[in-house]
Formats: C-alpha cells, sequence, structure tokens
C-alpha cells in the first residue's frame, strides 16, 4: 500500500535557503572562520522559518544590534534584512583564547511567496530576535470551464478498468 506524504513547499524553501546560507557564508569567510580568523568579516545570522494557518513567519537571531540599527525591506518579491553588529570587547591586558563572535555587516535576502501583500508585512524586535510576520496570499481556487460556445454544459467521463 502506498503512503501518501504532503508536499510542503514552505518548509523545503527555507530548509534550501539555510543550506544556501551557510555554503555562501562558507565561502566568505575562507580558511579563517570559527578558531579567531576573520572576526571582522559579514557573518550571516541564524533564521528560523516557520508557518501558521495565516502567516509565514521569519525569525532572526541578531542579539547585540540596537532595533534603530536593523534596516528590513521588502523589494519586488524580497525580503532583505540587514544591519553591522560593533565590536564592544576591549582586549587590554585580556587573555582570549577564543573568538566566535561575528562583528561586522551583514545582508540576507529570503523570498516571499508569489501574491503577498507586502503593505500588510509586520516586524517586531524583542531580546535580540527579529521577527517578521508575512500573512500568507490568498490560494487561487480551481474552476470547471464549460466547453462549447454558448452551452452551459459540463463534460464529465469514465474510467474503465480493464483486467
Amino acid at each position: 500500500m502506498a503512503t501518501l506524504v504532503r508536499w510542503q513547499p514552505f518548509q523545503e524553501l527555507a530548509a534550501l535557503q539555510t543550506e544556501m546560507s551557510r555554503m555562501l557564508n562558507g565561502l566568505y569567510q575562507g580558511s579563517g572562520g570559527g578558531n579567531g580568523g576573520s572576526t571582522s568579516s559579514s557573518w550571516v545570522p541564524a533564521v528560523d522559518v516557520w508557518e501558521t494557518e495565516q502567516e509565514l513567519v521569519y525569525a532572526f537571531d541578531l542579539p547585540g544590534i540596537p532595533e534603530d540599527e536593523i534596516s528590513v525591506e521588502v523589494d519586488d518579491g524580497s525580503l532583505t534584512v540587514s544591519a553591522q553588529r560593533e565590536k564592544t570587547v576591549e582586549t587590554d591586558g585580556d587573555r582570549f583564547y577564543r573568538f566566535e563572535r561575528r562583528y561586522g555587516s551583514f545582508t540576507r535576502t529570503v523570498a516571499l511567496p508569489q501574491g503577498v501583500n507586502e503593505e500588510q508585512i509586520q516586524a517586531k524586535y524583542d531580546h535580540g530576535v527579529l521577527e517578521i510576520h508575512v500573512p500568507k496570499p490568498e490560494q487561487s481556487k480551481p474552476r470547471r470551464i464549460a466547453i462549447g460556445g454558448n452551452q452551459q454544459e459540463t463534460i464529465e467521463g469514465t474510467a474503465e478498468h480493464k483486467s
């Protein structure tokens, strides 16, 4: 017996975006990432994406960035978040053994579903997490089209099963 699995394109899209961001971030960092190398290079914040019945929610981790320094833009079906995190720790005389937090500017762009009303997108920032709420576009409903000129009849077929 075959098992039917519901296709969830938004989840697949979110997973693809995450993997692409990780791959591109690795290319930008080169061989110096993670072990004290290029701590002032570009970085990509983590983002979670989930859906409810009414909307898609994008949650970006942006700790240490003041709200007024975050830019959120919607243009041509894309949502772009950008900001800059400044390094605030002084190192005079302190012994640091590991530098893993990234500093500097970033820009992250994610695709929005086709048909989204850009005027209804809302964002809130709380405790270092930027949540962007995107209302889902209304799904088009299938309609039946009559075949023929002025006739309003619908043609229905039957299937025969031959053994």
